[in-house]
């Protein structure tokens, strides 16, 4: 339900239909004659000039959308995933185009593995196998322990892989 009292051009998305010029300049002005609909009625109430910047929905900062849960995917991969999400524009806020759409975003979650930790296990107790072990990677981790670290050529791989931020959490997540 729309106020009937306030400014219109202070209302919510929602509250009213508007017609922009579609044939702007990025970041330039733009404007457009808005209609606030009764909605008992649904016959006009008032129409309002409304001015905003020449941007699609799509390109707005992302503080002025929300987008659906992220945390169903994995992480750490080489080069690093991205998955689509649904985004929704905030209801106080004005663009061209649809309200609702899709985006690429990377996938951004931690399972609480420290970066640093992993580095140091693997150069201090790397050839047992313990980085493997704490990063959750046992089968790799026991075959570390029974053959020494590969003899120190797997050892010394995994420090630097490590390093680099190739290897990371079994659970795909990425390092705190």
């Amino acid at each position: 339900m729309c106020p009937n009292k306030g400014r219109c051009s202070e209302l919510l998305f929602d509250c009213f239909s508007c017609k922009y010029d579609h044939e702007c300049i990025y970041g330039q002005e733009t404007s457009g004659n808005c209609t606030v609909c009764d909605d008992e009625t649904s016959r006009p109430q008032r129409v309002f000039h409304v001015s905003l910047p020449c941007r699609y929905c799509w390109q707005l900062p992302p503080e002025l959308y929300k987008c659906e849960n992220r945390t169903k995917c994995r992480a750490v991969n080489c080069p690093r995933k991205r998955h689509i999400v649904m985004c929704t524009v905030l209801a106080d806020v004005h663009c061209l185009g649809k309200r609702t759409f899709q985006k690429m975003v990377y996938c951004n979650w931690t399972g609480g593995y420290k970066w640093s930790t992993a580095l140091a296990l693997s150069i201090t107790l790397g050839g047992f196998g313990a980085d493997r072990f704490y990063l959750g990677q046992w089968r790799e981790g026991l075959g570390k322990l029974f053959s020494f670290g590969g003899l120190g050529v797997w050892t010394l791989l995994d420090v630097i892989l490590i390093a680099v931020g190739y290897i990371g959490p079994a659970d795909g997540s990425l390092y705190i």
